[in-house]
């Protein structure tokens, strides 16, 4: 972590088919290797069978899927007079998307169905849903900083 200036993140170019940043991070958040074409077959495929299957816009789905996933609160470890608490708190914007978006891929991937394509819209279709691995995630996270709301005069 530098000492002297904010580092600024970089900008994320939008993906050729859908135009959207959004779609690339999913992208990134599934490639393995640096494979990055098959990362976009894989997302482009889930994209393609969610919205069949549901009727709707891909990208309304993805960007659905996402905000419903999102978390509000997060618990941090602090350390305060030889005590590890859990400190409840608000999640920046970007570090939820991320945490959105990751979930989601790290469910998909734990999933049954036979391929990848398949597991990302169902996982997709269940977050847009609110059901599935990823919302109860983000549902557990929220449960716990309310648990925890005792430490939140912790906060720094």
């Amino acid at each position: 972590m530098p000492r002297r200036a904010e580092i600024q993140p970089r900008q994320l170019e939008p993906d050729s088919v859908y135009s959207s940043v959004l779609v690339t991070q999913v992208i990134n958040c599934v490639m393995l290797d640096g494979k990055k074409s098959t990362a976009e077959r894989i997302v482009y495929d889930a994209l393609a069978l969610a919205s069949e299957k549901t009727g709707k816009p891909a990208l309304e789905i993805l960007e659905g899927a996402v905000k419903s996933v999102t978390p509000v609160l997060e618990v941090r470890s602090r350390r305060v007079g030889g005590a590890n608490y859990q400190v409840p708190i608000e999640v920046p914007q970007r570090r939820a998307r991320t945490l959105a978006i990751r979930w989601i891929v790290q469910f998909a991937r734990d999933r049954r169905e036979k391929h990848m394509g398949d597991k990302l819209a169902g996982e997709l279709m269940d977050a847009l849903n609110q059901q599935g691995g990823a919302y109860k995630k983000k549902d557990d996270i929220y449960r716990m900083a309310q648990a925890n709301k005792a430490f939140a005069h912790y906060r720094w």
